[in-house]
């Protein structure tokens, strides 16, 4: 397969509802995912800068995850709230 030819099957997961427990859990899951990101761009040498530049190693992302866009913690909700409803589908069960 080409790589142009690549059509992502991720799995369906609107059929899920997570417990209410596991959305608040999302939002801790989500400042987590910023700060494990963060830290590895750091660990490269990245450093913050208003606008991203790859050659510099600038990000404007890297930040507190208070400071981040409500666009930009999105993404970490997005990214949480899949990895919680994907456990959930694949039978297992998350508790307290």
């Amino acid at each position: 397969m080409k790589k142009q030819d690549y059509t992502p099957h991720p799995i369906d997961l609107s059929d899920i509802k997570l417990p209410d427990e596991l959305e608040m859990l999302s939002e801790q899951l989500a400042r987590n995912i910023h700060e494990v990101w963060a830290q590895s761009r750091i660990s490269q040498g990245w450093k913050y800068g208003k606008k991203r530049n790859d050659d510099l190693k600038t990000h404007p992302g890297l930040v507190p995850y208070e400071e981040l866009s409500e666009v930009e913690k999105q993404y970490d909700r997005d990214t949480a709230f899949t990895a919680l409803k994907f456990i959930v589908k694949k039978g297992f069960k998350i508790t307290k």
